[in-house]
């Protein structure tokens, strides 16, 4: 067997070694050619998986370290035989984790009181269930839109994005990437917002379009951005206008990237009946990095704010890609990961 891998997933050499041929690769660089002797391919989200890299070729599983799927079209795979497995919920904590920091941070810095605030949460999967249970625990009051959940589960803990977005003072983006969400923030969207709201979009940059949310930016509150059109060339003038920027790494915690690979790990071993890495889970030994309990019970905003900045100082991240917006990759490639925190 011989498996190809983005050399970027972390906590992976040498774990499949004793089984497989391996090949360590950047992953954007991975082409048709270096599969035409592969079993299956391991990647994160750079790795476009259509029929130009994977027609022709023997490969049989494809294993993201990831929560996304748009990187690879499924329709091509069903239809060869090819299998596809992704890591629901890996940096769900990661995420959630990013979102209060740094709206707790944007918050103190331009004195916004978030008491009585409502938070707008469009996407309750994995990440958006994540957000709605520390925007509870904060006090927050809550508004959910996701309309595959409604339909699957009722109405009524759902309401419309016309309604969401008419009623949140924060509105926080965690929809997956499809046809129906490709740009749902466009210039309808924005008009719909509060006057002074927060956006945060840790989703996909896809979702939103750029042009619409920079002409929204002057009457919108503060606009947090981690993921991006065309990344890695990414529009500078929504950098400049963004309150908070930073290079997708919303989902970088140390414990997220184990979970991820360890379910990109698990879905090859299942598949080739590895039996010895059925369970595997990559041990790091870095207990600093062991996820941390905060209680935030009866403290004040500021209060809370400085917690989370200690926990994650976001502000550090939005300061290295302002001064190196070209090194988007590399910022990402050579990110020390945070450890989690939790309630």
């Amino acid at each position: 067997m011989k498996f190809v891998i983005d050399q970027a997933i972390p906590f992976i050499r040498g774990v499949f070694e004793p089984y497989a041929e391996t090949v360590y690769m950047d992953g954007t660089a991975i082409s048709r050619e270096d599969l035409l002797d592969a079993d299956a391919l391991v990647i994160r989200t750079r790795t476009r998986c259509n029929e130009a890299l994977l027609g022709g070729t023997p490969v049989k599983l494809i294993s993201t370290a990831a929560i996304g799927t748009d990187h690879i079209d499924i329709p091509f795979c069903i239809k060869n035989g090819i299998y596809f497995q992704n890591a629901p919920g890996c940096n769900s904590g990661g995420v959630m984790n990013y979102v209060f920091s740094a709206l707790y941070g944007a918050a103190s810095r331009e004195r916004i009181p978030l008491g009585r605030a409502t938070m707008g949460i469009v996407g309750a999967g994995h990440v958006g269930s994540r957000i709605e249970g520390m925007a509870r625990h904060l006090g927050l009051k809550v508004l959910l839109c996701d309309p595959p959940r409604a339909l699957e589960e009722g109405d009524a803990q759902f309401v419309s994005l016309d309604y969401l977005l008419a009623n949140s003072d924060i509105v926080s983006m965690s929809v997956p990437l499809t046809n129906e969400t490709q740009r749902m923030a466009n210039d309808e969207f924005f008009s719909k917002m509060k006057y002074g709201a927060f956006f945060i979009n840790t989703a996909r940059g896809e979702i939103m379009d750029d042009d619409a949310l920079l002409r929204a930016v002057p009457r919108l509150g503060p606009v947090i951005i981690d993921t991006w059109n065309n990344e890695p060339n990414v529009n500078p003038a929504l950098i400049a206008a963004a309150t908070i920027a930073t290079p997708h790494i919303a989902g970088y915690s140390h414990q997220g990237k184990q979970r991820a690979t360890a379910a990109a790990v698990r879905a090859v071993a299942r598949y080739f009946m590895i039996e010895p890495l059925y369970e595997f889970f990559p041990v790091t030994e870095i207990a600093e990095l062991e996820a941390v309990k905060l209680h935030l019970t009866g403290l004040e905003q500021g209060q809370i704010a400085s917690v989370f900045q200690y926990n994650y100082p976001v502000f550090t991240d939005d300061f290295m890609f302002r001064v190196n917006p070209d090194r988007f990759e590399e910022l990402r490639a050579n990110y020390r990961y945070r450890r989690e925190f939790y309630i």
